[in-house]
């Protein structure tokens, strides 16, 4: 059998593995009500779906893992996608407990009003979720500006601090394996690569986790990023790198067969972190690092503009972006496809430049 029957043949039984994991996980999760609770306005309909989903993506992957167990470099992705789905898990059995309350407003009068950092324009709500938006919510109560529609559970997230040094240990974990090349982009970085598979980790997990915010979203594109890095490899001539793609697409989509718009199961921190670890750990072994950073560029973008917003050099009316072009008024299914298709023309050219011009 050639390499690309195998890698055909492993991303099918992978495909169909999570699609059947993905089936009884949910009804598991449903049974057991381990629900979603937005606290996104816009997305309150979406709650009672099951979260967690992410252990089915596990399980898909695990199962590729046994049937190759001799592909090294399938094997370590698996397992740093593994380790980081248990931190993910921790954080979302941390999310069922409520942390507090916040109550959602409307605003009822004629003209638009500024509430916390938003603005809301006549009819629109919001949850007053900031400190400045809790000390404005009495005058604008007392003016008959605004009035109290509802309030929303906000759930209860563990310490960002926490999650990063989780990330750090990941990373460690990737770079005592040894099996990480210390040369990068054609320079050879000795002991530094160690500090550079731990920030890789970290963008990557915070990159897809972040994306994570709408039906479908993050595993539509790491399906389109997974399925370019593998036929990168291919065309490369290296088949090595391109098995744990080939699963990383396989997982995504399977998943995604229930996951896409209007979702019946959310991966949460379990899949995402898994996804986000898996992925960065695939490019790093498989030494198409570049190329990886370069199919992921939507992710990336989006936690530097997180980034700058909570900086305070530039100010979003609802963080992550993906949600601000929602709350500016388009809807999430075009989000989603804008996402996707954007992420499929920066892949599809960075083939062709390799392939015409490099």
């Amino acid at each position: 059998m050639s390499n690309t029957e195998t890698l055909i043949l492993t991303l099918i039984l992978t495909f169909l593995a999570t699609i059947f994991f993905t089936y009884f996980v949910r009804k598991i999760l449903k049974d057991a009500d381990v629900t979603d609770s937005p606290i996104v306005t816009e997305h309150k309909h979406k709650t009672g779906t099951p979260t967690m989903g992410g252990l089915a993506m596990l399980l898909g992957a695990a199962l590729a893992a046994a049937v190759y167990f001799n592909e090294k470099n399938l094997v370590l992705t698996v397992l740093i996608m593994l380790s980081s789905g248990l931190v993910g898990l921790l954080d979302d059995l941390l999310g069922l407990k409520i942390k507090e309350v916040q109550k959602v407003a409307r605003n009822i009068s004629t003209n638009p009003i500024t509430i916390g950092r938003l603005t809301l324009k006549p009819g629109e709500e919001a949850r007053v979720a900031t400190e400045k938006a809790r000390s404005d919510l009495p005058d604008l109560l007392d003016d008959g500006k605004v009035e109290i529609t509802g309030e929303t559970p906000i759930k209860t997230e563990g310490k960002e601090r926490d999650k990063i040094l989780a990330q750090i240990v990941i990373g460690v974990f990737l770079a005592a394996t040894g099996a990480v090349s210390s040369a990068v982009l054609g320079f050879e970085a000795g002991i530094f690569i160690i500090p550079v598979v731990i920030f890789g980790i970290i963008g990557s997990i915070n990159s897809v986790n972040l994306i994570d915010g709408m039906d479908g979203l993050a595993a539509g594109i790491l399906t389109i990023a997974s399925a370019s890095c593998a036929i990168f490899s291919i065309i490369t001539g290296n088949p090595t790198a391109a098995m744990p793609f080939a699963v990383l697409t396989g997982v995504s989509a399977g998943f995604l067969v229930f996951n896409h718009y209007p979702a019946s199961i959310i991966m949460g921190d379990t899949g995402s972190f898994a996804l986000g670890a898996g992925y960065i750990t695939a490019g790093f072994l498989g030494d198409v690092i570049y190329f990886a950073v370069i199919a992921l560029a939507i992710p990336i973008i989006s936690v530097i503009v997180s980034l700058m917003h909570r900086s305070h050099i530039i100010k979003l009316p609802v963080e992550p972006l993906h949600h601000t072009l929602n709350y500016k008024g388009l809807s999430e299914k075009k989000i989603i496809v804008l996402y996707w298709s954007i992420t499929l023309i920066i892949c599809v050219a960075a083939i062709l430049t390799y392939q015409f011009i490099l």
